[in-house]
């Protein structure tokens, strides 16, 4: 069995003046010789013992949904979603003295690394999975991030799939990463932030005004009862897209079970037909949630695909000025009538 053992604990630095940090993770050592050689998934059914035990395992039985986790000696089987404590954790939930001061400020990098993995099928991606499975991968998510918020020094959680080895994964298996912060993330609080004031000011929430603006236009992607897909009036990227509830919500934890299907089918149908217009493509999908704890600047929550389809310039990485070659319009056409061809796939198989 391979698992690894930190020998390191990690840590957290920030920059000089600006308001962003950087992680590094601690360093590992094997705990035994043994190893997958690449060649063996450590998600896939029968190579559990090649993860942590399962915090989670969702297991479908008559019908019933049950939410079990592994014991001494005895592993789920037969799982649908599969939940466990990484091997190899940017972050761990342990203690250090390992603080320094400005211009060199650092901390411990302390919190919780865990992963989900969304399918018990290798070659299942996310375009792939069924809208049911798509609710239960959902429903376990909002189980994690309601725990995890329980727990001391828990701040923010953050949600991400990297799909493709180009955007950050080494494990083809379709999986999910979910990690704690115990503070609030620069990019988010700056977001929050954006967002309270621009409510004082106008009175609204700017999403639900964007909402109401890209409703049926022309960067549309689909909508359905309670959620929007549409590309960004400022895309950053070719084919970005974002997903909203329509109702103004702050986070995927409050969402009902309605909700949740809904949501599983624009996830199923968008990405189905990113897949299908960009032949398969490596992507990041980042849940925007706002924070839950002690924070009353809150913003509308959110889900940002970016496909990988071109390499960031130095334009973009030292001054922030993207450049993007395809207008979000023609992005939205493209994707909108691959997304229905899978919608109405969807509705005419499951």
């Amino acid at each position: 069995m391979t698992l690894k053992k930190k020998i390191t604990l990690g840590e957290l630095r920030k920059d000089y003046v600006m308001d962003k940090f950087v992680i590094y993770p601690g360093q590992y050592e094997e705990l035994s010789n043994e190893n997958t050689g690449g060649s063996i998934c450590p998600y896939c059914p029968g190579n559990e013992k090649y993860t942590q035990p399962a915090i989670v395992s969702l297991v479908i039985k008559s019908g019933i949904l049950q939410r079990l986790s592994d014991s001494e000696g005895n592993i789920v089987n037969d799982w649908s979603v599969r939940v466990f404590n990484s091997n190899k954790p940017i972050i761990v939930p342990h203690s250090s003295t390992l603080y320094t001061d400005k211009p060199l400020y650092s901390e411990p990098a302390y919190g919780y690394h865990q992963i989900l993995v969304a399918t018990p099928h290798h070659n299942q991606n996310f375009s792939q999975i069924s809208v049911d499975q798509w609710c239960n991968v959902l429903l376990v998510l909002q189980d994690r991030i309601r725990w995890l918020y329980t727990q001391k020094k828990v701040t923010y959680v953050s949600v991400y799939i990297n799909n493709g080895n180009v955007c950050g994964t080494k494990i083809d298996h379709s999986h999910i990463d979910i990690v704690t912060f115990s503070e609030i993330p620069p990019f988010i609080e700056s977001k929050a932030l954006l967002s309270h004031k621009f409510v004082n000011e106008n009175g609204n929430c700017p999403s639900c005004i964007a909402i109401s603006t890209e409703l049926n236009g022309p960067r549309q992607i689909l909508a359905t009862d309670y959620f929007i897909a549409f590309c960004p009036w400022a895309s950053i990227y070719p084919y970005e897209f974002s997903i909203y509830p329509k109702k103004h919500s702050t986070t995927l934890t409050k969402i009902s079970q309605k909700e949740i299907f809904d949501l599983a089918m624009i996830l199923r149908s968008t990405l189905g037909g990113m897949a299908q217009v960009l032949n398969n493509p490596s992507f990041n999908l980042i849940f925007q949630l706002s924070p839950e704890k002690k924070n009353s600047r809150q913003f509308h929550w959110h889900i940002e695909i970016y496909p990988h389809t071109s390499e960031r310039s130095g334009l973009e990485k030292g001054f922030g000025v993207f450049v993007n070659n395809i207008l979000p319009e023609m992005s939205a056409s493209k994707l909108g009538a691959a997304a229905r061809k899978e919608i109405a796939k969807i509705v005419g198989v499951d």
